[in-house]
């Protein structure tokens, strides 16, 4: 992304929020460029300065990725805390009240995180930014583990305010595909098809990613429309497809599309139990639904959304890394 545009999910090396905040990157080495028959510059990286290893070493990118930690674990009590009032008030319409709350809260939080990390507090956004190169893998990897450990402490900080029957009846607010439940003839188990839960995952997080971070992915949109509404569109499309997940289905015993696989985690860790079943679509599903957007990039007209040159890290250029091509 060219450094003057108004970036919110930004290259870090390019300034975040606007010029609010940057992220410097660690290595400073030399780039040989060269000109292609089309006269446009192309850089020549190894494989390691693709994948970004020494963003490993790096201070700051470490610094960068406590925001994304408090940034998830805020989340992950928010959200849960949301989860459990909206029903426990016995309003007529819960899963509206808890779409809109979710969609104001996590607004909230993008607009606290963006100029510390970029403001991902989610692996979906993490691990798709690095296949379009946006950021480096190494980086990526860097903010899942912050992000999960941050999700175990908002689950910790939730257990440690909420009853033991709260805790019980909502499980932290963990994602759940099914539960068990007493019956007349013995234990029911209620929820969603295995298959059924997959699907919503996968159509929920490229919906996510097409509908609302495309916008912060393409510096001019970013830059007509400007972070804050950016960043208010991504709330508002998280807090429907909730909405959608949670009502098109109708089945109870299931929590809804996670579309945030250390959101799930954290509950799942610490409460343990019915939350690890099924758990693993929680994190496949995403992984496929960043896959298919990753291919939907590649398909499009690349100056819809690439900077002149495009990024660096991208999956399709580390592959060629890899295999010791510099085309």
């Amino acid at each position: 992304m060219a450094s003057n545009s108004n970036v919110v999910f930004g290259d870090e090396e390019n300034q975040l929020s606007g010029g609010t905040n940057r992220v410097q990157p660690c290595s400073s080495t030399p780039r040989k460029n060269t000109i292609d028959d089309d006269g446009k510059k192309q850089n020549f990286l190894s494989l390691s300065q693709r994948l970004g290893i020494q963003d490993f070493f790096c201070l700051d990118v470490w610094r960068a990725s406590m925001g994304e930690l408090l940034g998830t674990a805020v989340l992950v009590f928010m959200l849960d805390t949301i989860v459990i009032s909206t029903f426990e008030s016995d309003t007529k319409m819960p899963n509206l009240i808890m779409s809109i709350l979710i969609a104001v809260v996590i607004t909230i939080l993008l607009l606290a995180v963006v100029p510390v990390s970029g403001g991902h507090i989610n692996p979906v956004i993490s691990f798709s930014a690095a296949l379009v190169g946006i950021i480096s893998m190494s980086r990526a990897i860097i903010y899942i583990m912050a992000q999960c450990i941050g999700a175990i402490l908002g689950a910790l900080a939730l257990r440690a305010v909420v009853s033991s029957s709260i805790e019980d009846t909502f499980s932290l607010g963990g994602c759940t595909v099914t539960i068990i439940t007493p019956g007349p003839n013995g234990p029911i188990t209620l929820g969603l098809e295995t298959a059924q839960a997959l699907w919503l995952e996968i159509f929920c997080t490229f919906v996510f990613l097409f509908a609302s971070i495309w916008m912060a992915y393409d510096h001019r949109q970013a830059k007509a429309l400007g972070h804050v509404t950016v960043l208010s569109i991504v709330g508002v499309v998280l807090g429907l497809l909730v909405f959608i997940s949670t009502t098109v289905t109708g089945k109870k015993g299931y929590g809804g599309a996670g579309i945030n696989p250390a959101r799930c985690l954290g509950p799942a860790i610490i409460r343990g139990g019915h939350l690890w079943d099924g758990h693993w679509i929680f994190w496949v599903g995403p992984t496929i639904g960043c896959v298919a957007f990753y291919v939907y990039t590649k398909i499009i007209p690349a100056k819809h959304f690439n900077a002149e040159y495009g990024y660096k890290h991208d999956f399709v250029g580390v592959v060629k890394a890899l295999f010791g091509s510099n085309v």
